[in-house]
């Protein structure tokens, strides 16, 4: 297996840099970071809920959090993830009905070899897409929309409602999606380069093993578990704070491949004459995390990081065997909805 490049930094508010981004404090102006952050020391109020003011007319909720509220992301987070393991497979019955779709009807195949050439930029994006691996390719949009959303970041307008979609707070009234919108969410270019740098590097081994939908599923599941593993952490302890960022998302991926390919071969991009293996990495991953949940370290969100690890080896050892593989049901019945007549 060939060396690769295993490249992991911080977080910055509750999930934020570390491989993707777990603990991320969104630095909106110095005021609006320092308050942010001594979120984190202000005791909880009876109230379930109270609202933090921030310039701008930004608030940000905080208060107690009921355990029996976790229910409710419980909830969020295994309907999210089943249905994000079902879209991926009906995807992937799509996707090879189409290819023998046109493997039988060859004429198609006649039409499209007399179609005109692209010429220009677009036949040069053309030859660049053709050209990319499969991995390159389900990586190509997923850090389309990670640039994007780190640019309505600095939409001033945009920053009440960022604040309150893209950020991860177990305190917030709208707790749900942004277990799933924060993972895409990243504040700083150099926590966005950092956790794309370590996707782009595992994209290609882990679509090659997975198949570009199980990929897919097992990213968004890997990234809404570790929401929810932040969740009953802060609950838990009683620490406020919001979480942004995709660590939790490429850590559920790292996890799957290091327990797939304990033997492979890892280096810090800096380091690079200090080579370790993927069942080295995962260790040293999860002891980190375990201390920093137990010590209360604050840098970065180590309760969504272990949740991330974990989940990937779960599907490692469990979920590719006994979910993806016995998704047959869920295709037949999707294929009796889709052709009717040809089942009856």
């Amino acid at each position: 297996m060939s060396s690769r490049t295993l490249f992991y930094l911080g977080d910055t508010a509750h999930k934020c840099v570390f491989g993707t981004a777990q603990l991320c404090r969104p630095k909106l102006q110095t005021l609006q970071y320092r308050q942010i952050r001594s979120l984190r020391k202000l005791s909880f109020s009876p109230k379930a809920q109270t609202q933090t003011p921030f310039p701008n007319g930004i608030c940000v909720e905080t208060g107690t959090v009921q355990p029996a509220r976790l229910l409710k992301h419980l909830g969020f987070t295994i309907m999210f993830s089943g249905a994000s393991i079902a879209g991926a497979a009906i995807w992937e019955y799509e996707r090879i009905r189409s290819q023998t779709y046109k493997m039988i009807h060859r004429f198609r195949q006649f039409h499209n070899s007399n179609v005109c050439k692209r010429t220009g930029w677009r036949g040069q994006m053309e030859t660049w897409w053709r050209n990319l691996t499969e991995g390159q390719k389900v990586f190509a949009p997923i850090c389309f929309i990670n640039v994007v959303v780190f640019l309505a970041w600095r939409v001033p307008v945009l920053q009440k409602s960022m604040m309150r979609y893209f950020c991860a707070n177990p305190a917030s009234s709208v707790s749900c999606w942004p277990m799933v919108l924060s993972t895409f969410s990243h504040y700083t270019i150099f926590h966005l380069a950092a956790n794309m740098y370590v996707l782009h590097s595992f994209s290609t081994l882990a679509v090659s093993t997975l198949g570009k939908e199980q990929f897919l599923a097992l990213y968004l599941s890997s990234g809404v578990v570790s929401s929810f593993a932040s969740h009953v952490y802060k609950t838990m302890i009683g620490t406020p704070g919001l979480s942004l960022g995709a660590s939790g998302a490429i850590l559920g991926v790292l996890g799957f491949i290091c327990a797939q390919y304990p033997d492979i071969q890892l280096n810090i991009i800096f380091l690079p004459m200090l080579p370790f293996t993927g069942d080295m990495a995962i260790k040293g991953i999860m002891i980190l995390d375990c201390l920093g949940c137990i010590l209360g370290w604050k840098y970065f969100d180590h309760a969504a990081h272990l949740g991330g690890v974990l989940f990937g080896m779960f599907w490692q050892a469990w979920g590719n065997a006994y979910i993806w593989q016995k998704r047959e049901p869920l295709l037949t019945l999707w294929h009796s909805i889709r052709e009717p007549r040809k089942s009856q």
